[in-house]
């Protein structure tokens, strides 16, 4: 009989709140899950940011085409949800743009005898969207924070949540610098929703994913008449430079709201969960990544030098 658990995500990590994971004969199943799986057959869940799910689906699709015994049942959630997942016996992998604690790893030490291993996949740029008839669509970083923490009155921020997702960690840990976001922000049940409510309000400022602009299918991409990408002060560039959440301006570490992408296994024995991380870490999803407008972690970039002619 298991005595429930009750966690408290503060942002930061996940706490123990109150109540301890006790199980007859030890917590949880250790991570041996089914003695019939293989990599490439058998059954894995995931919960993922939802930030991510353009590209995310991308990958299923690729990956189980790849491999037609296995199947990934995925559920898009707000990162603290994802984090908690982790914690029951039935979900063995996360993808959510931060890694665990020290503390966190020391409660998987002790309550499932093993630490989950965490893979950086991908750099990911939350992007700044406008309606296509605002005025404004070039931003310096404090009139972002001045818009996120109430003392802008003018444009309307608008964010997928107002608490338990990545984004809205992400802009109060690094944007406010751990203050808490004004009531003035907008929460949206999701990133397409976000994008919604920009395209139907002028003055609305979007915070999403970089994915949800990049190539994906006709339907997720953001290059259309209602809706445009915001430039941001370029964080180190000579002079008043702007710029987008491109691909080089991240790997240049020239955009300033640059996140990372982490894949994190609950697994101690050779499953479809390892395979899929592979999978996801080297070529073929590191290239999916890109196409999606993220920054690939694990493909070195190609540099060609310049022809100079006299």
């Amino acid at each position: 009989m298991r005595v429930p658990l009750r966690y408290i995500y503060n942002g930061k990590g996940l706490l123990v709140g109150l109540g301890l994971c006790l199980l007859l004969g030890g917590c949880g199943n250790n991570g041996n899950y089914s003695p019939q799986e293989t990599p490439t057959d058998g059954t894995l869940r995931i919960s993922i940011d939802e930030s991510f799910k353009p590209v995310l689906d991308t990958q299923f699709k690729v990956f189980e085409s790849s491999y037609p015994n296995v199947k990934v049942l995925a559920q898009y959630k707000p990162e603290a949800q994802c984090l908690r997942d982790l914690t029951t016996d039935s979900t063995r992998m996360i993808i959510v743009t931060r890694k665990l604690s020290g503390e966190d790893e020391k409660f998987y030490k002790d309550s499932f005898h093993l630490v989950p291993s965490q893979t950086l996949l991908a750099y990911d740029a939350i992007a700044v969207i406008v309606n296509n008839n605002a005025k404004d669509s070039i931003f310096e970083m404090d009139e972002i924070q001045a818009m996120l923490d109430g003392r802008d009155t003018v444009h309307l921020p608008v964010m997928d949540g107002r608490s338990a997702t990545s984004t809205v960690r992400y802009a109060m840990d690094s944007i406010l610098k751990g203050k808490p976001l004004s009531k003035r922000v907008t929460a949206a049940n999701s990133s397409e929703e976000v994008i919604k409510y920009v395209a139907a309000t002028p003055r609305a400022v979007g915070f999403i994913g970089v994915n949800w602009i990049g190539e994906g299918d006709a339907q997720n991409n953001l290059f259309r008449p209602d809706v445009k990408i915001a430039s941001l002060r370029c964080v180190s560039c000579n002079g008043p430079t702007y710029v987008k959440p491109y691909q080089a301006n991240i790997a240049l570490h020239r955009y300033p709201l640059v996140r990372s992408l982490y894949c994190i296994l609950k697994e101690n024995f050779a499953g479809v969960g390892g395979n899929f991380a592979n999978f996801l870490q080297y070529e073929r999803g590191q290239l999916i990544f890109r196409k999606a407008y993220l920054w690939p972690a694990n493909v070195a970039p190609v540099v060609q030098p310049a022809q100079i002619s006299n």
